[in-house]
């Protein structure tokens, strides 16, 4: 906790359960502890990985770890990435995966992500546009001619999810994206042992660090003992003798069965084969086939625990709908059972032609109903009429369209009229409107005339006055 505490907060009091706390007021909070060995997998999370546990065999599972680590380390050139930012999104993949499983996530998408958040962090930000080109570029095999990548709504939803994924793994990591590199680890070890001055020895090792970033020994092993393996590798390779009385890598706090671990981890790359990409999907997709049908077995085995209730496949008016329903309610400690009748049911419509309601403009007689017609049909609950007359005849259907017809014609003609009349009205309303009009101007012209008329006979008037 860093800052001013105040003068209630005491910082690293003891916690009764033996660790330090702060104590704020009168109570004790537990304290957060980050340091970079949480960054190291422990071995029960190494053994059996969320891969592994969905079904997805170890050889597979480095496979995909080998090619993920490739594709960054081929996009950060093209992105001109400084190697320090490759090496983080690496370590961030791998530390990913050993959280999620490769079956529920795309390794593209979190490759992707690793570049982006990489870029970051190690002061040298990309675009997300820029970051998906140079990856739809390695995708076709990195030749000179490739398909370029349209902005589409595909691409939109690759962008989507590629700021997913890296939200996704800030979660897992637990915001922890801090990784110590040996870079310079391996510069300042060759300079105690006076070696700094071999380029080629210096390279090498350096390869080494950059082949060993695609296992699991950056999630395994300090940074420390990491530059020891590599200086380890190079010498050997280069046949360059280095201190053994005693072992010059006991100076730097590394032991000999993890620098053999390491430099067995290393030497494996170059003994597999290229991972086929297109197999990997296959695989992948094989898996999530056995696990979605692992799902629906398991839906399966708890629906069955509640059968479900078998329909009838005979006819029957009762399991429609429209067919009466019993409501059984509680009313004063008595069962009392409710009949509602739906107005489309048969037996509502002969009630309405008992009770004598009207139906095709006729009144029905109040009497018993009548006998079943020719056209009834028989059902488990009893017989009911499907309709209350027969069907009409092909004739009888002839004279109702032409009597609809004549009715729209009739109604037609008649707005049409009623159209032309209103027209007709509208027409002369306007001409009295402008005789109207025309009047009261030629009234107003004739009084202007009179005014002008009185007007000269006065100033004549003066003007003979004036004269005399």
């Amino acid at each position: 906790m860093s800052g001013v505490l105040s003068p209630s907060v005491s910082a690293q009091a003891p916690v009764p359960g033996g660790t330090a706390g702060i104590v704020i007021g009168d109570a004790i909070y537990s304290g957060v502890l980050l340091a970079i060995d949480s960054s190291l997998v422990p071995e029960e999370k190494r053994s059996e990985t969320p891969s592994m546990r969905d079904g997805l065999e170890l050889h597979t599972e480095a496979e995909f770890r080998i090619l993920g680590c490739e594709f960054i380390q081929s996009a950060g050139i093209l992105l001109r990435l400084p190697q320090v930012a490759m090496a983080t999104g690496q370590v961030l993949f791998q530390r990913f995966f050993y959280s999620k499983s490769f079956i529920k996530h795309n390794f593209e998408i979190v490759a992707m992500a690793c570049v982006n958040l990489a870029s970051k962090i190690e002061e040298s930000p990309r675009r997300v546009r820029d970051v998906i080109n140079v990856f739809h570029h390695l995708k076709q095999g990195g030749g000179k001619r490739t398909i370029p990548l349209f902005l589409d709504q595909n691409y939109i939803n690759t962008k989507n999810q590629v700021i997913k994924a890296e939200r996704r793994v800030l979660k897992e990591l637990g915001f922890c994206v801090h990784v110590k590199h040996p870079h310079k680890m391996i510069v300042m070890y060759l300079q105690v042992l006076e070696c700094e001055k071999n380029q080629i020895l210096v390279q090498t090792a350096w390869n080494y660090m950059n082949d060993a970033l695609r296992t699991d020994v950056f999630v395994r092993f300090e940074p420390e003992t990491i530059a020891c393996a590599c200086i380890y590798l190079a010498a050997r390779a280069l046949q360059i003798p280095l201190p053994t009385k005693p072992h010059w890598f006991l100076l730097f706090g590394a032991s000999e069965s993890e620098i053999r671990d390491i430099c067995i981890s290393t030497l494996k790359l170059y003994s597999m084969r290229k991972p086929d990409i297109a197999q990997l999907e296959k695989e992948v997709e094989k898996r999530k086939v056995f696990l979605e049908e692992e799902k629906l077995k398991v839906k399966g085995v708890n629906y069955s625990i509640t059968p479900a209730i078998k329909s009838n496949t005979t006819f029957s008016p009762a399991s429609k709908p429209g067919s009466p329903k019993e409501v059984k309610t509680e009313e004063n400690g008595k069962v009392r059972e409710e009949r509602h009748l739906n107005s489309k049911s048969p037996i509502t419509r002969v009630k309405m032609e008992e009770s004598g309601v009207v139906q095709n403009g006729h009144t029905a007689s109040r009497g018993r109903s009548p006998p079943p017609s020719p056209h009834t049909r028989q059902s488990h609950s009893g017989t009911y009429s499907s309709s209350s007359s027969p069907s009409p005849s092909p004739r009888q259907r002839r004279s109702q369209r032409d009597h609809s017809r004549h009715t729209d014609r009739r109604r037609r003609s008649r707005s049409l009229s009623d159209s032309r009349g209103r027209h007709r009205d509208d027409g002369k309303r306007r001409s009295e409107h402008w005789d109207r009009r025309e009047r009261e101007r030629s009234h107003d012209r004739g009084r202007s005339r009179d005014y002008r008329r009185k007007d000269e006979s006065r100033t004549r008037s003066s003007h003979s006055r004036h004269s005399r």
